[in-house]
């Protein structure tokens, strides 16, 4: 059954990015909206789990206003796919128009220092837009690292879609990434990483929310280890055609500890500006898995986290 499902998955996703692009763009949208609605109605998995991390977020929220949060997140989420499939056939104008970030000059002054730049986003509106933006708006090239996905063809789906709109894809597991991350940053380059899930189990633990978490200590330790300025980002939508963007202060490397303390505090540098984007725009996390600790700790949690 495994490999009937993973096939029917792969030819969705192809489905998805040969013909959704060819929508005109109303229509393409009222696609999004209609799928979104329906798989919010559903009520599965990954939507109450959609709410449950919504209600840390939103700790105020009652049942309804929950409800709506989920709702519009859904909408965010198919918003983020309609754009994806789409983002190939853009060309640099139309990409150039559809992302205005705040605060872009602390990106240009990090990357004019010549020692690399780290920036790190959480899962916020459509992070695929800004690197296309990153390299066809602004210029500038840049690696990350993917998730290896399941079925392999569909992964490899995702790293040809990647590459074609400039970027450069490090398979997460392995091992060699973060050392060509490193050499990229040495080189003056830009590493761009989503970073408000540890997909390891052994991140760091940081406090988000009022409550444990992990997340990776990659962006932190290459910081230290490479001398690159280490920036948090975080996007979101409005009603308007344009997704927006913050780039925050940057987070500096303490001057005493050790590297585990160091990374540490880094970290939590990290989860508190990415909690400040979330706080301001909840609807816009697509953050359909488990990711408290608490939340974690059953058997079916950590099945989850290693989906």
């Amino acid at each position: 059954m495994s490999g009937i499902r993973d096939r029917l998955t792969d030819t969705l996703y192809g489905l998805g990015w040969g013909t959704v692009k060819r929508l005109p763009e109303p229509v393409a949208a009222a696609l999004g909206r209609t799928v979104a609605d329906t798989a919010w109605k559903r009520r599965g998995r990954g939507v109450l789990r959609l709410e449950t991390n919504l209600a840390r977020v939103v700790p105020d929220a009652g049942p309804e206003r929950l409800a709506e949060l989920s709702r519009a997140g859904m909408r965010s989420y198919m918003r983020y796919w309609m754009e994806s499939f789409r983002l190939p056939a853009w060309d640099r104008e139309r990409v150039r128009r559809s992302v205005e970030i705040e605060n872009i000059r602390r990106l240009h002054d990090g990357m004019a220092r010549g020692r690399g730049v780290v920036l790190a986003l959480p899962h916020l509106a459509n992070w695929d837009l800004a690197g296309v933006w990153a390299t066809r708006a602004l210029g500038i090239p840049f690696t990350t690292v993917a998730e290896r996905l399941k079925p392999e063809t569909l992964y490899d789906r995702f790293v040809a879609y990647r590459e074609s709109l400039g970027m450069e894809v490090l398979p997460h597991t392995g091992g060699s990434a973060f050392g060509t991350l490193a050499r990229r940053l040495r080189g003056g380059g830009l590493v761009c990483l989503v970073a408000d899930r540890d997909l390891s189990t052994s991140g760091v633990e940081v406090k988000f929310f009022g409550e444990t978490a992990r997340m990776p200590a990659g962006p932190a330790l290459l910081a230290q280890q490479t001398g690159a300025l280490l920036l948090p980002a975080t996007l979101w939508y409005d009603d308007t055609s344009v997704m927006k963007g913050r780039v925050h202060p940057p987070v500096d490397v303490p001057e005493t500890g050790t590297r585990a303390e160091r990374t540490s505090v880094m970290t939590q540098a990290l989860a508190d500006a990415f909690a400040t984007g979330i706080a301001d725009h909840p609807e816009d996390w697509h953050m359909l898995q488990r990711l408290w600790l608490p939340d974690a700790a059953d058997r079916g949690g950590r099945r989850e986290a290693r989906a």
